[in-house]
């Protein structure tokens, strides 16, 4: 992969429990290829189901040129063949990943402007979102502290929406990270393709 991925694809537990997930996760990937990353994440599904999915979908990544990411759970990143983990406050420390598995790409969570260590940074919540209802956004201010100290291309999540894209470009962000507008989107896919339009 020569450049790291623009568009961060992201899962919650509902998604991955949804009966046409695996088709709509083939579809998206499809759709994203080489510039995408589709993050398995689910902090109360199984190891098991992490699994089933990993090795489901990561041939899938591999034809279609996607990264496949599966958030906290290292082993199960190694063992579907999963390209890259990501981690966060409540997981491995990016310094563990890299002694415990050298080959995968590392992505590290961040609420506050400081230096990464990982291969990107995923700084939010941006904007208002339901998952983050209790808590105030933090803004495009603060996308662009975490880009000017973070030192590792910058992925904007939370309640991020195809016309914040731009805006997010000019305040520093590398890329966008989405999960309600393509999962909830009817049509995901083509949701997907519609982020990718400013990426060029």
């Amino acid at each position: 992969m020569s450049a790291l991925p623009v568009l961060h694809v992201i899962t919650d537990d509902d998604i991955l429990q949804s009966p046409d997930f695996l088709a709509r996760a083939t579809a998206v990937m499809a759709a994203i290829g080489v510039r995408g990353a589709l993050h398995i994440r689910g902090h109360h599904t199984s190891a098991r189901l992490l699994y089933d999915i990993g090795l489901r979908l990561a041939p899938r990544a591999a034809s279609a040129g996607a990264l496949l990411v599966v958030n906290d759970r290292i082993d199960v990143a190694l063992i579907t063949g999963a390209g890259g983990v990501q981690v966060g406050e409540r997981s491995f420390r990016v310094s563990d990943v890299r002694r415990i598995a050298p080959g995968l790409l590392v992505g590290e969570s961040v609420h506050t402007a400081a230096r990464a260590q990982g291969d990107w940074v995923i700084a939010g919540h941006v904007f208002e979102t339901p998952t983050h209802a209790a808590e105030r956004p933090r803004g495009l201010e603060f996308v662009r502290a975490v880009a000017e100290r973070a030192g590792a291309p910058v992925i904007a999540i939370g309640g991020v929406k195809v016309s914040d894209v731009e805006p997010l470009q000019r305040a520093g962000a590398y890329g966008v990270a989405i999960i309600r507008g393509i999962w909830h989107a009817a049509d995901s896919a083509r949701a997907a393709r519609d982020y990718l339009y400013f990426f060029g």
